[in-house]
């Protein structure tokens, strides 16, 4: 079973920048991986995915300024969050979806979830 561990996380000004990085237990090159958040008394948003190699998607309110990436080599994968907001305040999941070469946008489609960082900006 892979396990994923989240890291990167912590309190930042509004404008500033933050780097999220999920380190993988195993290969996840095939799998689409996804960040989602979480905020207080909300449920769980999709926020960025990337398929394969280089594919990306992304939630309309972070576009422009978060950019999702991987490293199959060391099996990571990173979420670059720029011109943080008051409203980017949440815990931040990564997940990887529920078998290789399927793409979804929906929590209930992951199988395999990291522990989560939280991520605070403050206005």
């Amino acid at each position: 079973q892979v396990q994923l561990v989240e890291s990167g996380g912590g309190l930042v000004q509004a404008g500033g920048s933050l780097r999220l990085s999920c380190a993988a237990s195993g290969r996840t090159s095939a799998y689409t991986m996804a960040w989602f958040r979480q905020a207080p008394g909300q449920e769980r948003e999709f926020v960025a995915v990337i398929i394969l190699r280089d594919s990306t998607f992304y939630v309309d309110s972070v576009k422009g300024r978060f950019t999702i990436s991987r490293d199959n080599a060391k099996n990571t994968v990173y979420l670059q969050m720029n011109n943080l907001k008051p409203e980017d305040t949440a815990v931040y999941y990564c997940a990887r979806d529920r078998a290789p070469l399927v793409v979804h946008f929906t929590p209930g489609e992951y199988d395999t979830w990291g522990q989560g960082t939280q991520v605070t900006v403050s206005s």
